[in-house]
């Protein structure tokens, strides 16, 4: 054996014994154990592992192995702390550097770092820049004590991405002062031009790029046409009272509106956004974190970083600017494996605003068409008549089977040739000028002669009434299905106006065929596997797990940290069904590090003996 492989496998040998030892995992999954190993040998590295999918080990992991202390550096102000107390649970030795400190706690971090106390230390991109502080790295690094950098939520780098931090682009400069400190950038979600814009804006032109599969098989995905979206929502959190979940709509005002709605129908529920006081916001985050059975109604302001595991759906009452956000904000479900739910309503006004967003931003006119064939694919996606994760996983450049998990795959839409459909809904909005939303054409085909028609005169129109043998519900559903075929674009210049796009042409000639699915009447949403982790206990399994819930809800009180960063549900549930009865066979449950059967394994063996006496 060479002496490379030899270091290789004993790098490999101590990363498995940390996984195991210190977090409490029995193996590694799919390419942690070969992203570890590269980057703690030394290696510059891009992951791109989906949400839950054990990227902050990629990093976690080789700062443990490395000697001095890694540098991680995260946007997230409000839960660096969560973080650190999550690792502080496992034993090791973690702080943050942020705002939220005083001069004298900040020098008490600084002074650990230097004295060797600390493994990995949290810090902002904006803070990590200062002249103080890169002057603290330069005396570590000069003293062999800087051990890697770690830069998470990476896509933040993008200049056009929805979560674009100008400060990002400053840390190309890491390269440069620290040419020998290993990086890994890290990231739930990125097309690939995010992909190409992180590594080049990042210099990590030599960096190797790990690309795990975007499929999160726990998510079962649902879309329903929007028509009455309140009464719609209700149906879908039917039976779901007591679950963690969040509501993303696209204004503060009916964030406000949702939020005070849902805890009048009993499901409790908190508003955040943007506008909110920064004591309230923080305040209303931590009560979501750390308390159970919370919904979050938001803007997308809301979900970067949050490591909450037990959220047991994400619902859109809007339609979000790309797949590639609609991924990244339905990927805050189920972080902990369970099952979980992504369902949103969307129509054609939602199409509308965006388009509205995309016509009215500052940016260049290369960047608007780049956002225009985003969202035409997230609208590819709400039409699509076929698996839901196909079409999701297709845009991430993956190839799949029918996942049987998801609403297309559930109840399959039926398809029509709907050639002729097409041409006279193309023909209404040519003939009315290109002036005129969904409500006014779909009066005009059906023949409604309302007072607008008649200012208009469009009751004299060859199309009118031409389409009268499909109600209102199917005209909406034509509208958006060619909208989303990219036959039809919304121009909110013209308050929503549906205007031919050049493709359209060959439709209205007969040169094209166009094929519709029929819309889909859909059952009232009822609870599925997702609606308690507990589902499949046994009764008295059951019994034990909630008792142990309770366990972790007052231990947590009483330390003041998230109740997930105590145990995770699913590290409860393994508890509550194997029962184990002694330390030894705690170490052989998932999530019980070393650490934490030091903490707390004589108060739950004490728990399951009381139970089962």
């Amino acid at each position: 054996m060479s002496t490379v492989a030899a270091a290789d496998t004993g790098t490999d040998a101590a990363a498995l014994r940390i996984l195991r030892d210190v977090f409490g995992y029995p193996a590694f999954r799919g390419a942690q154990a070969e992203i570890i190993g590269h980057v703690a040998g030394g290696g510059d590295a891009l992951v791109l592992m989906p949400t839950g999918g054990g990227k902050s080990l990629c990093y976690q992991i080789p700062a443990l192995l490395r000697p001095g202390c890694t540098v991680v550096v995260s946007p997230l102000i409000a839960l660096m702390q969560d973080q650190v107390d999550a690792l502080t649970q496992l034993g090791v030795k973690a702080a943050c550097l942020n705002s939220t400190l005083d001069w004298r706690e900040a020098q008490a971090v600084e002074q650990a770092i230097f004295s060797g106390r600390l493994d990995l230390v949290y810090i902002a991109p904006e803070r990590l820049l200062l002249d103080r502080k890169l002057a603290m790295l330069d005396a570590l690094d000069e003293a062999g004590k800087l051990a890697l950098f770690a830069i998470d939520e990476a896509h933040c780098v993008s200049q056009w991405g929805h979560d674009f931090r100008p400060e990002y682009l400053q840390l190309s400069a890491l390269h440069q002062r620290y040419p020998n400190i290993p990086r890994i950038a890290l990231t739930a979600t990125a097309d690939q031009a995010t992909r190409n814009e992180i590594l080049q804006r990042l210099g990590l032109g030599e960096a190797r790029v790990f690309l795990s599969s975007f499929d999160r098989p726990n998510i079962r995905y649902t879309v329903v046409e929007k028509d009455n979206a309140k009464k719609q929502l209700l149906g879908f959190l039917a039976g779901r009272k007591g679950q963690a979940g969040i509501v993303y709509c696209l204004s503060r005002k009916k964030v406000e509106e949702t939020a005070a709605w849902l805890s009048e129908q009993g499901y409790p529920a908190l508003p955040y956004h943007a506008g909110l006081p920064a004591p309230e916001r923080a305040a209303n985050q931590r009560r979501f974190l750390r308390e159970e059975g919370l919904v979050m109604c938001a803007t997308i302001a809301f979900g970067m970083g949050i490591d909450k595991p037990d959220v047991r759906f994400v619902a859109h009452l809007d339609l979000p600017k790309s797949i590639e956000a609609y991924y990244q904000e339905t990927g805050r479900a189920g972080r902990d494996g369970e099952p979980s739910e992504a369902w949103m309503a969307y129509g054609m006004q939602d199409v509308a605003l965006q388009h509205a967003r995309i016509a009215e931003s500052g940016a260049a006119e290369g960047q608007k068409i780049l956002e225009s064939q985003r969202l035409a694919a997230l609208l590819a996606y709400c039409e699509a008549p076929r698996c839901r994760r196909q079409v999701l996983l297709n845009y991430f450049g993956e190839q799949r089977e029918a996942c049987g998990n998801c609403d297309v795959c559930a109840e399959p839409p039926e398809l029509w040739d709907g050639t002729q459909a097409a041409q006279k809904a193309l023909s209404a909005i040519f003939r009315t000028g290109m002036r005129f939303g969904v409500s006014h054409l779909t009066d005009v085909l059906r023949g409604k002669a309302s007072d607008k028609i008649r200012q208009y005169g469009h009751e004299h129109l060859p199309t009118f009434g031409v389409g009268s043998d499909l109600d209102e519900h199917a005209w909406k559903s034509i509208f958006r299905q060619l909208a989303a075929a990219g036959l039809v674009h919304v121009d909110m210049a013209e308050h929503g106006a549906l205007q031919l796009t050049e493709a359209a042409r060959e439709v209205l000639k007969g040169q094209r065929q166009v094929q519709l699915r029929r819309p889909v009447k859909r059952k009232s949403s009822q609870p599925s596997r997702s609606s308690t982790v507990a589902v499949d206990l046994s009764a008295a399994d059951a019994a034990l797990f909630q008792i142990l819930r309770q366990w972790r809800a007052d231990t947590a009180r009483e330390q003041g940290v998230p109740a997930y960063v105590i145990l995770h549900d699913k590290t409860l549930r393994e508890l509550a069904e194997t029962r184990p009865v002694s330390h030894g066979l705690l170490a052989g449950i998932t999530g019980m590090g070393s650490a934490k059967i030091e903490h707390y394994g004589q108060e739950l063996l004490t728990l399951i003996r009381e139970y089962a006496a």
